[in-house]
C-alpha cells in the first residue's frame, strides 16, 4: 500500500514538471502580432478584399496582407500607435508593419497617410522608395486603367500593329520567291536503300 502511494506522488510530481515545461516553452515560442483594423467607406454594402477574401468594417489586418479595394470604396488601416493610413479607391497595396513602423507595395491606385508616429514606406511598381509623413499621399505610376489595350490613345495598338506588318511583309517575300529551295547547303545524301 505505502508503495503504491509513493508511485502517485512520484508520477503527479512528473505530470506537474513536464506541464510546466510545456507551457514555458509555449510562452518563450509565442511572439506579439500586431494587428491593425480595417475601416471601409463607401456604401452600405461596401467591402474590400484582403488575401482574396471580402472583408469589412472592423477585420483584423495582419502583416503582409494584400489589400484591395474597389470602385467606390475606399479603406483606413488603422495600426495602433503606429498610425493610419487611407487606400483610395481602385488600389492595390501590400502592407507590412512592425514596431518600427508601416511600410507597403503599392501595385495600383494611392495611399495617403492620415496620421503616423514615424515616415511611412511605400513601394511602386517601378521600384521607387517613397518616406511618407502625414498627410502626404503615394499614386501607383500604373492603374488599372492602363490595362486595357483596347484604349485607342494607349500606343498597345502600334506594337501589334509592327508584328502583323512584319509578318504580312514576311509571307509575301515567300510567296514571291522561286521554288528552287535548297536545303543542307548540297551535300551528298547515301541512301541505304539502294
Amino acid at each position: 500500500m505505502k508503495s503504491k502511494v509513493w508511485i502517485n506522488k512520484a508520477l503527479s510530481t512528473c505530470l506537474v514538471i513536464v506541464t510546466i515545461v510545456a507551457y514555458s516553452m509555449v510562452t518563450l515560442a509565442n511572439t506579439e502580432r500586431i494587428a491593425g483594423e480595417l475601416l471601409v467607406t463607401g456604401s452600405n454594402e461596401a467591402s474590400v478584399t484582403v488575401n482574396g477574401e471580402a472583408a469589412n468594417n472592423g477585420r483584423s489586418i495582419f502583416s503582409s496582407s494584400t489589400i484591395v479595394t474597389p470602385e467606390n470604396t475606399s479603406a483606413i488601416i488603422k495600426v495602433g500607435k503606429l498610425g493610419s493610413i487611407k487606400l483610395a479607391p481602385k488600389t492595390t497595396l501590400n502592407v507590412s508593419f512592425s514596431e518600427k513602423g508601416i511600410s507597403g507595395d503599392l501595385v495600383t491606385g494611392k495611399v495617403t497617410v492620415l496620421n503616423s508616429a514615424d515616415n511611412v514606406n511605400i513601394i511602386t511598381l517601378d521600384g521607387k522608395l517613397t518616406n511618407l509623413a502625414a498627410g502626404e499621399s503615394a499614386v501607383a505610376n500604373r492603374t488599372q486603367d492602363d490595362d486595357d489595350d483596347d484604349d485607342p490613345g494607349s500606343g498597345a495598338w502600334l506594337v501589334w500593329a509592327l508584328v502583323l506588318g512584319g509578318a504580312a511583309a514576311g509571307l509575301l517575300i515567300a510567296a514571291t520567291q522561286g521554288n528552287d529551295i535548297e536545303l543542307g547547303g548540297g551535300t551528298t545524301v547515301v541512301s541505304p536503300n539502294n
